[in-house]
């Protein structure tokens, strides 16, 4: 289920609207030969959810350190609310779950959360930050002894300690099982029904689906889709036909009017394509298939088709796929 989605920003008593929360323009980053950002532009309006995905090699984590002013990029520019990243994080405007690191492994949890604290000139009490990270029951435990779920809402509540407008969540619930991977978005998705604007990198498409208003696919460093979930489903428009077809060749069945690719597992093939009806009515009058089932693509489909290469680019304005 999806988070409700965040009201549009409005104008102030001046009659203009306020800056985004995230704005990239032109940032572009090489490692020597290697152009991880290629010239990425995007807007991320205040309360917005934002899934940031890609394969690897794609730029995400490049892109996220520049917008955190980790690293600088070679040209282009990032904002936070109108300033730089430096100014941002001074003022307590942004915050950050990474991956790994930061974690000094013989305090306690309490005491890791009341040293961030001094950090800031104003923090929310160290209580109501582990109250909203879901961590009171293990404030005694010492870092070290913490499963990486636990630690990584430590992170979590390290990161709500300035009370941020904008919390950026590098690939947060890698290492964690199932539940508390759910434990874990279910304390990011509380906090960000308070109206905090969230962009998340993560390689869990479901963790996006179910959690984002917004999904933006980046690929060769540049955005290549950027819209819903399901309007990111429909740019990858196609249905799954599967069916039970003992002896059945992929080749065969990739030769079939609409089908674009044919896979067959033991007696049962699956066949993608753009027109459901025709291969679903030859199936049943030009071949013995029985059992047939057609399904919708899902996030991870239209994941594949559009960052893999060769892929279309679609970040020219795309009508149907302008978050604006």
């Amino acid at each position: 289920m999806s988070t409700p989605p965040r009201p549009a920003a409005t104008p102030d008593r001046s009659g203009s609207r306020p800056p985004n929360a995230l704005e990239l323009r032109g940032l572009t980053k090489s490692f020597g030969s290697v152009r991880a950002v290629d010239g990425l532009d995007l807007e991320i309006a205040p309360g917005e959810v934002v899934a940031f995905l890609g394969p690897n090699g794609a730029g995400k984590t490049s892109t996220i350190d520049m917008a955190l002013g980790l690293s600088k990029p070679d040209a282009g520019t990032a904002r936070v609310f109108g300033l730089t990243p430096a100014e941002a994080i001074a003022r307590g405007r942004v915050s950050a779950v990474m991956q790994s690191g930061g974690l000094l492994k013989d305090l306690t949890v309490a005491e890791t959360v009341e040293l961030t604290a001094s950090f800031f000139a104003a923090a929310r009490p160290v209580a109501e930050v582990l109250e909203r990270a879901g961590i009171v029951e293990i404030a005694g435990r010492r870092v070290g002894a913490c499963s990486g779920g636990q630690q990584q809402r430590l992170r979590f509540a390290m990161a709500l300690v300035p009370d941020p407008d904008l919390l950026v969540l590098d690939e947060p619930t890698t290492g964690m099982d199932v539940e508390g991977r759910r434990e874990f978005w279910s304390a990011i998705r509380e906090d960000a029904a308070r109206g905090r604007t969230v962009v998340f990198a993560t390689h869990y498409l479901d963790e996006a689906d179910a959690y984002a208003d917004r999904i933006v696919l980046v690929r060769h460093g540049r955005v290549v889709a950027d819209g819903s979930a399901a309007q990111i489903k429909n740019v990858a428009a196609g249905r799954i036909v599967s069916a039970t077809l003992p002896g059945a060749r992929p080749e065969m069945l990739a030769a079939l009017p609409a089908v674009d690719r044919a896979e067959v597992r033991g007696d049962r093939v699956l066949l993608h394509t753009t027109d459901s009806d025709a291969v679903t009515r030859h199936l049943l009058t030009a071949t013995s298939a029985t059992d047939l089932e057609v399904a919708s693509l899902g996030l991870e489909d239209a994941f594949l088709a559009l960052t893999s290469d060769p892929a279309p680019d679609l970040a020219a304005p795309t009508h149907e796929m302008s978050h604006r």
